[in-house]
């Protein structure tokens, strides 16, 4: 179970890296052609996201892997989870059905590894 908790995590943490690394760095007009999304937010609620989805990235990692403020890992675990709900409410309402998959399989996912932290795995 450990294993798969830590396969899941770094997974996990690898896209919303990515994933927030391009959202905090790259400017809204730059975004827009793939992330259609953007046009509905300003420059700042999109880079506050991306940093958000970069220290949970680290979060879902580091604190674990140090034992340093281990408890920080389901929090930020949890905290994706919250994001996913959130960003599956924008795609709803934005009409955009085919992100929800992966929105979905993304919830899951942090769920998953909440729930194995929170457990102690």
């Amino acid at each position: 179970m450990a294993i798969a908790v830590w396969i899941v995590s770094g997974i996990l943490a690898a896209l919303y890296l990515a994933a927030g690394l391009m959202k905090s760095l790259r400017p809204k007009a730059a975004l827009a052609p793939s992330l259609p999304w953007v046009d509905d937010y300003s420059a700042a609620s999109v880079k506050a996201i991306g940093i958000v989805e970069v220290l949970g990235a680290i979060g879902l990692i580091l604190p674990w892997l140090t034992g340093i403020a281990a408890m920080l890992t389901p929090i930020a675990a949890s905290g994706f989870v919250i994001v996913q709900v959130l960003a599956i409410v924008v795609h709803m309402r934005r009409h955009e059905n085919k992100s929800l998959p992966l929105n979905i399989i993304l919830l899951l996912a942090a769920l998953f590894v909440a729930i194995a932290r929170f457990a102690g795995a």
